[in-house]
């Protein structure tokens, strides 16, 4: 029973992590080297025409969780559909989560309660202002924010491109770094200093049929001294097979409002 006290939090924070993969076999991408000369806007460029193509993914995660003192580990069944809906379920249904470009909601047969509501809970829970697209950005291993429409300083940082925005943000400081071999993510960090918020997300790839998607995800979040990281691994997953992604919350559940 424990093990689900806190599992509609570790599903929603799992979203941020999910990668993308397939049941054929995988090779890991490794190596690359960086040229030095290579401009941000090169750089930024080679990313985005680095995009995997899919429709539909499904497949199982097991997804270990640890916050302090408390420690927990749990497989969940993962189905989405790019661009429209990403949909979890704990083993016997015991909590599901639907998430679409204008709602996330979930419920728990445990504690007979469900959420309804809109992006401003995951945007207080990571502590960076989230819709679906930058949820589906940090899943596929691309860029959460759009690099496209800043200016930034590129610097070689650990074997990887590291990019800093040349016009320093207000209210939160953001940081990405690319590996060399397919110029995708290999670590973005976005921060809030005032707040005492921080959260990264790194990354490692395989090749899979020709796309260039995430193989391994872990993720670091700080706020106020309190430490949460989820590591996940991927088991049985498919691209483009057909699918449903059924959700509805039963009758007579308390409707919960997250903090």
């Amino acid at each position: 029973m424990h093990l689900y006290k806190n599992i509609s939090r570790i599903s929603i924070l799992m979203v941020f992590l999910l990668t993308l993969g397939s049941c054929k076999s995988t090779k890991s991408i490794s190596g690359g080297e960086v040229n030095a000369k290579m401009s941000a806007k090169n750089i930024i460029t080679a990313h985005y025409s680095n995009q995997p193509k899919f429709k539909t993914l499904r497949g199982r995660v097991k997804i270990d969780y640890a916050n302090g003192d408390d420690s927990q580990g749990v497989n969940v069944s993962l189905r989405m559909e790019k661009d429209k809906v990403i949909w979890m379920s704990a083993p016997l249904g015991v909590v599901k989560v639907n998430i679409t470009p204008k709602r996330v909601s979930f419920y728990n047969k445990l504690q007979n309660e469900y959420f309804d509501g809109d992006f401003s809970y995951l945007s207080n829970l990571l502590g960076t202002e989230l819709d679906f697209e930058k949820v589906q950005n940090l899943l596929l291993g691309n860029a959460v924010l759009d690099l496209r429409k800043e200016r930034f300083n590129s610097e070689v940082y650990n074997g990887n491109y590291q990019l800093k925005p040349k016009r320093a943000r207000e209210l939160f400081k953001i940081l990405f770094q690319l590996e060399p071999k397919n110029f995708k993510i290999a670590e973005q960090e976005i921060s809030q200093p005032e707040n005492a918020r921080q959260l990264m997300a790194k990354y490692t790839y395989q090749d899979i049929s020709g796309n260039v998607l995430p193989d391994e995800v872990k993720i670091i979040a700080e706020e106020a001294g309190g430490l949460t990281t989820i590591d996940l691994s991927f088991r049985n997953l498919e691209l483009n097979k057909p699918m449903n992604f059924p959700y509805k919350v039963p009758k007579g559940y308390d409707k919960i409002t997250l903090k």
